[in-house]
């Protein structure tokens, strides 16, 4: 294989991947005109919520966000699966169980 063999097929191996990339969907929130990431959304929240403690102590922070995610997600895989606990967990890479004992814990279930 020749140098420039070995250029042309990394080339096209480059484009193929950033081709899959575009195709994949990515989590956004629809904002007027643009789209925003999630991880934005989020960012932006805690911003928010830090500028409006004023000083005052916080704990147990991560709990908290935790569960400001995962009610959300929970709820639309489960609006998305049409109630389908099977599905549901599936989608989200969890043990059925797992998803049972998250619905119970937030009242879902």
């Amino acid at each position: 294989m020749t140098l420039s063999s070995v250029n042309t097929a990394a080339a096209r191996t480059l484009t193929e991947m950033n081709t899959a990339e575009a195709r994949k969907p990515h989590l956004t929130i629809a904002r007027s005109e643009t789209h925003d990431t999630l991880r934005n959304c989020v960012r932006r929240s805690l911003n928010d919520y830090f500028n409006q403690l004023d000083g005052e102590a916080v704990s147990e922070l991560y709990p908290m966000v935790l569960a400001e995610m995962e009610i959300p997600l929970l709820e639309k895989v489960l609006e998305y699966t049409r109630g389908n606990q099977t599905k549901a967990a599936e989608l989200l890479g969890l043990n059925r169980g797992t998803l049972r004992k998250k619905l119970k814990q937030y009242g879902l279930l």
